[in-house]
């Protein structure tokens, strides 16, 4: 039997039962694949189908609010995601007549849609022969074919999808062919694999060269980039507070957040910065220094460690447009954030 063939029959007999797995409905298989660029499988299903029992077609996810849907992901990260896939929705409801679309071509078109999320549509919901290429893909195909170009070079990419691209013109189910790539390299071609219980190991080439543990091969790690967020978290008498939507295209893009003060290092007391004097004098607003505290977290995204001090001042005089602290709740703030509201109100 075929390499191709065996891991198809493989995939039958093993694939796990997933929620988007049930019908070939391109929107939910949409859904699925935006939801798990960034997440795992266990926690991607729990927000899947939650998204889905909320909006469970392109009509209520494009006719309802940008709010709702961020509220929705709220926990998931990266939010450009969501909040690409409500821009999808509106333009395939307005230019498409709310049908999605049915080739490669058409699918990529959508805003944040690329190359794997596109073949993988395309080819469980429409049968086109576009091989998926994804971090479990480079990986199991690098090891059985001894690669050593960095998987995470164009390079290296572009030479998988070549060979993803021969072996998928062989199969008669390409959707189900590439599913059964992806199943592997999560369930058996895994980070720390069993290779004696694999049913290639006798044709991998890294395992008969025993290279699995250096195959794939990664560029040199480039270092995380570190930022310092000072948070001004402003209460009043009347427990009022302040909130800001994040407006530049950076991370937790479109998300609350309280005024902000980014600096280049660690801030002892924010009353003492240049910055924090011009936003008490736009404000018109007077701290008491002697109600001064501040909390410490560090959080750590993929390419960014965030050092994040949330400064608690006490300010006499009321906040005009102030947010009561018992309606924080309702706004859509990135985790950190959520996290330091919730021990505050306690």
């Amino acid at each position: 039997m075929s390499f191709e063939n065996q891991l198809v029959k493989w995939y039958i007999n093993n694939k796990r039962d997933l929620p988007w797995r049930k019908n070939k409905d391109p929107y939910r298989v949409w859904i699925s694949e935006i939801i798990l660029q960034q997440t795992r499988v266990v926690q991607g299903a729990k927000y899947y189908n939650e998204f889905i029992k909320k909006f469970p077609n392109i009509q209520s996810l494009g006719s309802s609010k940008e709010s709702e849907v961020l509220n929705i992901w709220k926990g998931l990260g990266y939010y450009n995601r969501a909040i690409n896939l409500h821009k999808s929705s509106q333009d395939i409801i307005s230019n498409l007549g709310g049908k999605f679309p049915e080739t490669y071509d058409d699918i990529i078109k959508l805003k944040g849609v690329g190359d794997y999320t596109a073949s993988a549509i395309s080819s469980i919901c429409f049968n086109e022969f576009n091989p998926v290429v994804d971090g479990n893909v480079l990986r199991f195909l690098s090891r059985y074919y001894g690669l050593k170009t960095p998987i995470d070079s164009l390079k290296g990419q572009r030479k998988i999808k070549e060979i993803g691209q021969k072996l998928i013109n062989k199969t008669n189910n390409p959707g189900d062919f590439n599913q059964s790539m992806m199943e592997f390299g999560a369930l058996v071609c895994t980070p720390f694999p069993d290779c004696e219980s694999c049913a290639f190991s006798s044709k991998c080439i890294a395992f008969n060269k025993k290279e699995v543990e250096i195959i794939p091969v990664k560029s040199k790690k480039k270092k995380s980039k570190e930022r310092f967020f000072n948070y001004i978290v402003c209460i009043d008498n009347n427990h009022n507070t302040m909130v800001n939507k994040r407006s530049n295209k950076d991370i937790w893009y479109k998300l609350n957040e309280f005024p902000l003060i980014e600096s280049k290092r660690e801030i002892k007391n924010i009353t003492t910065l240049p910055e924090f004097k011009e936003f008490t004098k736009s404000k018109s607003i007077v701290i008491n220094e002697e109600k001064y505290k501040k909390e410490r977290i560090k959080h750590i995204l993929s390419h960014q460690i965030l050092y994040i001090t949330f400064h608690h001042l006490s300010i006499d005089q009321d906040i005009s447009q102030g947010v009561h602290l018992s309606k924080l709740n309702k706004y859509n703030f990135p985790v950190p954030i959520t996290n330091f509201i919730n021990k505050l109100l306690i």
